[in-house]
């Protein structure tokens, strides 16, 4: 009976011994392993939609209208002959530059030269039955009408002197203003009645555009202001230059103003009749607020954008400006430094969360 009691009190003591064994060992090996497979486990957090967004683009904004114009000379006319003759000299190249009142034309004066000489002729007898007839008046021998008539008629042939005279002067044309003639249209020896043109003169030392402004932006403009204006001739130039004068009236059917600039042409590369591009700068305004035009987002007649804030898009409302290629100008609703949206505003809504992607920062 001892002896099997023996044997429980063993046989206890090494089943505990095992069960502590098995504690110290298997299970708190695996308790410690637990935190770190229930770590690895954890789901990832999840992100916002993926859009692209910039920044709002603060710099200068000209304030600028395009128009298309027309080159015109500084000065320019036909040069014609306003009596009839034949032509004697052609005193100019084509092509050439003239001064100021240099002679360019002469025709035959023979006739007129003829005509002045026959009525001053004429003159000097009538002056001389004149003083006869004065004698005889101051003797009393003839009234005061027939003194009268005589002195009417000296005078009449004073007037037909000078008649006579212009005409002769009219035989040699000069040159009204300096500048550089044109091709001629006639030959030595031709016969030209009055009108007949002969060569165009014109002053391109500067040159004066015309264009139209529509009605809506002629409180904007003014004298003074300047333009820049692009010819096909010469498309990577830039030729600038101001406004000087504003037609005072309005044209009825298309309801624009007719604007003229000049441009200083020193160069000579502007010739009159070259088809014009104008932007007239109208105002400058600097740090104006822009962003590119994919960034709103209409809603009936207002204009939103979505604006990230913290990783999240808010949608603001926004009050339009100025639009240029690409971009428009924002009057009110975004600060310097906000982020809009300009890729992906389909995929979001108001408060949505967001992952900003390229073009943004």
């Amino acid at each position: 009976m001892e002896i099997k009691s023996r044997f429980v009190f063993w046989a206890v003591i090494l089943v505990a011994l095992l069960g502590l064994f098995a504690w110290m060992n298997w299970p708190t090996q695996e308790v410690g392993n637990l935190p770190e497979k229930v770590e690895q486990a954890a789901p990832a957090k999840p992100q916002g939609l993926p859009v692209q967004a910039v920044p709002v683009i603060v710099g200068e904004l000209l304030d600028e209208i395009t128009a298309i114009g027309t080159v015109g000379a500084n000065e320019s006319v036909r040069i014609r002959t306003e009596i009839d003759g034949r032509l004697l000299k052609l005193n100019f190249d084509e092509g050439q530059s003239v001064k100021k009142g240099q002679v360019l034309v002469v025709l035959d004066d023979g006739e007129h030269r003829a005509e002045l000489a026959a009525i001053n002729a004429e003159l000097r007898t009538e002056k001389q039955r004149f003083l006869r007839t004065k004698e005889l008046y101051e003797k009393k021998f003839i009234s005061k009408e027939a003194l009268d008539l005589q002195a009417g008629a000296v005078d009449r042939l004073a007037a037909m002197v000078q008649g006579a005279d212009a005409r002769l002067q009219k035989t040699v044309v000069t040159a009204p203003f300096s500048g550089a003639i044109g091709l001629r249209k006639v030959s030595l020896g031709a016969y030209l009645q009055a009108g007949d043109d002969i060569a165009r003169l014109e002053d391109i030392s500067s040159v004066k555009v015309d264009f139209r402004v529509p009605e809506v932006f002629l409180a904007k403009v003014r004298s003074g202001q300047s333009i820049s204006v692009v010819v096909d001739a010469f498309p990577n130039a830039v030729f600038n230059g101001k406004v000087y004068a504003i037609e005072a009236g309005m044209d009825r059917e298309t309801r624009t103003a007719l604007v003229r600039a000049k441009i200083s042409n020193k160069t000579g590369k502007l010739r009159s009749g070259m088809f014009a591009r104008v932007s007239l700068l109208m105002a400058k305004k600097k740090d104006a607020l822009s962003v590119p035009e994919q960034a709103l987002w209409p809603q009936g007649t207002d204009n939103f954008v979505f604006k990230v804030i913290d990783g999240k898009v808010a949608l603001t409302k926004v009050e339009l400006g100025q639009r240029t290629p690409g971009y428009v100008e924002i009057l009110k609703g975004l600060s310097p430094g906000d982020l809009v949206v300009t890729e992906g505003q389909m995929k979001i809504r108001d408060g949505a969360p967001v992952t900003v992607l390229g073009g943004g920062r």
